[in-house]
């Protein structure tokens, strides 16, 4: 260095950088620089610009150190704005939850209460089921309409106590000469939050409860239809095959080879259809017109088998033609009656069909069982009836004297006592006849009953719209952030760094700007917005429900736990209890309105929802104001000229230009109330503390 410089000094000296050099004690260079080394001036100058510097870092390094500590505060403040914004959105998701939940229990017992009336042994639980969910739709618009009210009382309320809650923790910081005063302004400042289930009207249920009584009705009067029809297929099941000892399965099997599949037995008249019996009786008289045979080799014996046939043989052409069936909503039986005698013979086929041979035995014309009888000895002269006979049209056979009396006793004695199978034929007969005019009763019954369904399931529908299922926008003041504006009191440099090398200019005032929002937390099942809320009811609640439905508002608890996803949670209530019904044995009328329950409960738009809890984090305070339309550079030049003595958390907003509203100075806000069936509610309420920053308390 010192070459160099002599170097210089040289060049000034003989004018090598210009022209004509001026003189080096012009330039006053001499009096620093000497020849071969610094001049005791440049010594003293130097030493003085080191102490200087010193002093200067000094006071330099105490002011950071302060601007650090003012940074902190406003952190600090930041983040307990955003914690109130965090506490407010569980508020606001608990309270939803509660509503939404209640609301959609309430349709899920009246939808299973209107489908029990249908089920006989069920509707007098299911009567006092509706009158449940009646009171839970009721406690639902109570629980509403309050719930409207202090949601947005807190929501108005919630630029001041972010203000304040800010303000509360900016002061938590001050520890000795360390004063700071600071808010946390909430951006945007007005709320854009949406509560479609709290803003719908209350529920109208007195068309619902009407239709119900009629629905009730029906179903009372389709019971008794249904009763009396059972009864009457109960008769006709025992002559079937439900007697102990004879009846028309146990005589088949006993007077024929018939297998078991086609002579099958049935426990129950309940899974017994009359087709059954229908079948067997065709069964029986193919297998005795295909194995019918004479029990002797004499004439009568002979006599006795042709009648069989043609007996047989018209049973089962009778039969063939008959039907049990139900067909456009009737019940139709067609079942012929067999003759038991020769007075009924007379009045069917049997007795006009010419199918009988005759012969001229000495010129009159005679009627014969067969052509083989030992009387036919004359010329063959046709068929005839056996109403020729009474006629006198032709002669009775001397030898086999085979009449209409032969063929009237073919049944006679089977239909007289219960160890002939038309006897049991005849009492089937007789219990379908019976039955027919009941079923169709009954039809006629469900028919009423479904029209009462449909006008019910009507009003089911009406009353669940007025149940709005659209998910809430919670969008509450500070949604983009709260900004922290903390300024610390004024404060002189300590004594020791007062210095005549560095001058003091008095008391220095610091400010800093801090920023933060209510960002998502990992969730779990167990860890969310709604599980100290469930909880905290869940201990409120225990025996308050007393004279209700057992498990009624269990329903409530189970789709309140599962309110992240509403529509699972609710598929899966209806399925455990509209399920149970169909266990039960619900009849069609159950069924169709099962169905259409399911499919108007199943149509709601009802998506999964966040129930992450909230945290504060830092952000970028630039941003944030950005976004709110504020200039960060206006924010601290008001910071920089506010009074002194502002601490009030209201002032210092409306200092800084911004207006927190409505304030709040009460200890606790209620936000909602849950009506108790004997009286008496359970409050849903925030409590305003020293610190804002927990979730809804019960």
């Amino acid at each position: 260095m010192l070459g160099v410089r002599n170097g210089c000094r040289e060049d000034m000296r003989n004018g090598r950088n210009g022209d004509s050099a001026p003189d080096a004690a012009a330039w006053g260079i001499d009096m620093f620089i000497e020849d071969g080394a610094y001049t005791t001036l440049t010594s003293a100058v130097c030493l003085l610009m080191v102490v200087a510097l010193l002093f200067s870092s000094a006071g330099a390094v105490w002011l950071v150190a302060r601007s650090g500590d003012v940074q902190v505060a406003a952190d600090v403040s930041s983040l307990a704005g955003s914690n109130v914004v965090a506490s407010y959105e569980t508020c606001a998701t608990a309270i939803d939850a509660s509503a939404l939940s209640m609301g959609l229990s309430g349709f899920v017992l009246a939808g299973v209460g209107l489908v029990g009336l249908l089920i006989p042994g069920v509707a007098p639980a299911a009567r006092g089921l509706i009158d449940t969910a009646t009171h839970m739709l009721e406690v639902r618009d109570s629980f509403v309409a309050s719930a409207s009210k202090g949601l947005r009382r807190l929501e108005g309320a919630l630029p001041f106590l972010v203000a304040a809650n800010a303000s509360h923790a900016c002061a938590g910081q001050n520890v000795h000469d360390h004063v700071y005063t600071g808010t946390a302004l909430a951006f945007p400042r007005e709320s854009a939050s949406e509560f479609p289930a709290l803003d719908a009207p209350s529920i109208h249920l007195d068309e619902l409860q009407g239709d119900a009584q009629n629905l009730d009705e029906a179903a009372g009067e389709m019971k008794r239809a249904a009763e009396k029809a059972a009864d009457r297929k109960e008769r006709a099941w025992l002559a079937d095959c439900g007697n102990e000892g004879r009846n028309m399965q146990e005589r088949a099997a006993a007077l024929t080879d018939m297998p078991p599949l086609d002579n099958p037995d049935y426990a129950s008249s309940i899974t017994w259809n009359p087709a059954v019996a229908l079948d067997r009786i065709r069964r029986y008289y193919d297998w005795r017109l295909a194995h019918n045979a004479p029990d002797g080799s004499g004439v009568e014996a002979q006599a006795d088998a042709a009648a069989r046939r043609v007996f047989y043989g018209y049973a089962k052409r009778q039969f063939a033609g008959a039907r049990i069936e139900e067909k456009d909503g009737r019940c139709v039986v067609e079942l012929p009656d067999l003759p038991k005698n020769a007075r009924e013979t007379r009045k069917t086929e049997l007795y006009t069909q010419e199918i009988w041979p005759t012969t001229l035995e000495g010129g009159d014309r005679t009627l014969h069982f067969s052509g083989t009888c030992p009387g036919a000895r004359g010329v063959t002269a046709g068929n005839a009836a056996l109403s020729s006979i009474e006629s006198g049209v032709v002669r009775e056979c001397s030898v086999c004297r085979f009449g209409v009396g032969d063929v009237g006793k073919v049944a006679a004695a089977s239909s007289a006592i219960d160890n002939g199978f038309e006897y049991h034929l005849n009492e089937f007969t007789r219990a379908m006849r019976d039955y027919e005019v009941a079923r169709n009763e009954q039809l006629a019954c469900e028919g009423e009953a479904q029209g009462r369904a449909e006008e019910a399931g009507d009003a089911f529908d009406r009353a669940l719209d007025g149940l709005e299922t659209a998910r809430p926008k919670i969008a509450p003041p500070g949604r983009y952030g709260c900004v922290a504006a903390v300024v610390a009191a004024p404060r002189a440099a300590p004594e020791r760094l007062e210095s005549p090398f560095a001058a003091q200019r008095g008391k220095s005032r610091t400010y800093a700007i801090s920023a933060s929002v209510a960002a998502p937390d990992r969730s779990s099942s167990k860890a969310n917005v709604l599980s100290s809320f469930a909880a905290g009811i869940g201990e409120k609640w225990e025996g308050a429900a007393i004279g209700l439905v057992d498990g009624a508002f269990d329903v409530w608890g189970k789709l309140l736990s599962s309110y992240g996803d509403v529509s699972e949670g609710l598929e899966r209530q209806l399925d455990e209890a509209l399920g149970g019904l169909e266990r039960m044995g619900a009849g069609p009328v159950a069924k169709w309105l099962d169905d259409r329950g399911r499919s108007v409960m199943g149509s709601l738009d009802i998506g999964p929802v966040d129930l992450a809890s909230r945290k504060a984090v830092l952000v970028d305070s630039a941003r944030v104001l950005a976004r709110a339309g504020w200039k960060g550079a206006e924010l601290q030049r008001a910071l920089r000229e506010l009074p002194p003595d502002v601490g009030d958390p209201g002032d210092l907003a409306r200092a800084l230009g911004y207006e927190i509203g409505e304030r709040i100075e009460s200890g606790e806000i209620v936000l909602a109330e849950i009506p108790l069936p004997g009286g008496g509610s359970i409050p849903i309420s925030v409590t305003l503390g020293a610190v804002f920053g927990s979730a809804a308390s019960t």
